[in-house]
């Protein structure tokens, strides 16, 4: 039965540190995996790396769907030792936000389009080609398992204050 597990935030150290490779695939890290896909869908987001639930693990999970057609069904990816293969040269700017960063947004350039490569949740290897924002929420996660935040990254980073999400700039 999954849990929904704490979203620890800024400054919690555990974020700023490099995750450990995964090597034992066994249940806890399957419980692991659905407590991160529980607590990603409440929070609610698209992605979830395990150091923002306090484990200092190399497992990303993230759901997405169709950018052209809203009525896809969303399509969930739980990755274990994710790494970049390849990446677009080209890159585009977009507003990113994070779980563990409440409040703020960022601009953030990321590659277009980026080949991800890692093993699914039962050890085998998996390789994902993604494109537009699944290739940023991709690259956003991979981030956080270096202990890289969003805006170390960003151009701009504002504040979201308001119920409609007022955007003011923070130096």
């Amino acid at each position: 039965m999954a849990e929904l597990r704490r979203i620890v935030t800024v400054p919690e150290p555990v974020l700023r540190r490099k995750a450990h490779k995964v090597t034992d695939f066994g249940s806890d890290l399957q419980k692991l995996i659905d407590d991160m896909v529980e607590t990603m869908r409440e929070a609610p987001g698209v992605g979830l790396a395990a150091p923002q639930v306090d484990v200092s693990m190399r497992v990303i999970v993230v759901e997405f769907g169709d950018e052209e057609d809203e009525q896809a069904p969303k399509k969930l990816y739980a990755v274990v030792n994710p790494e970049i293969a390849r990446a677009s040269t080209e890159t585009l700017m977009g507003t990113e936000g994070c779980l563990s960063i409440p409040g703020f947004v960022g601009e953030v350039e990321r590659f277009k389009s980026v080949t991800i490569k890692g093993q699914n949740r039962k050890g085998h290897p998996t390789r994902i080609k993604a494109d537009g924002w699944l290739a940023r929420i991709f690259q956003h996660e991979i981030d956080h398992l270096d202990g890289v935040l969003f805006t170390d990254r960003a151009e701009q980073v504002f504040k979201v204050e308001g119920e409609v999400g007022q955007a003011v700039l923070m130096d």
